[in-house]
């Protein structure tokens, strides 16, 4: 599966790249919204509703993430349309099933 990375931070970025890889997903880190099958958005960009917005438009399934206590980032994520919100610590430990529920 092809998954975006929409994230600023520079760690997490790397880290979800690598995890993404070593379970055979084609993962390509990017700052602007592009052709993908899935797409990991972090919930605070300052572009999340847009971005989300052109993702959705291009057939991707979006899953954005923010901190647990972090509500209104997942409201905000869920008012823009992600597919699939999820916890930092979610995404974590649990990406490679919340992508296998998606396939």
């Amino acid at each position: 599966m092809k998954v975006l990375i929409l994230e600023d931070n520079l760690l997490w970025s790397s880290r979800l790249k690598q995890t993404l890889t070593a379970f055979g997903h084609e993962a390509i880190v990017a700052s602007v919204p592009q052709e993908c099958d899935a797409a990991i958005i972090a919930l605070g960009r300052p572009t999340m509703a847009s971005d989300v917005a052109s993702l959705r438009a291009k057939g991707a399934f979006v899953i954005g993430h923010a901190g647990h206590k972090e509500k209104e980032l997942h409201q905000a994520g869920k008012d823009a349309g992600c597919d699939r919100l999820a916890t930092n610590s979610e995404i974590t430990n649990k990406l490679p099933q919340i992508l296998e529920e998606i396939s």
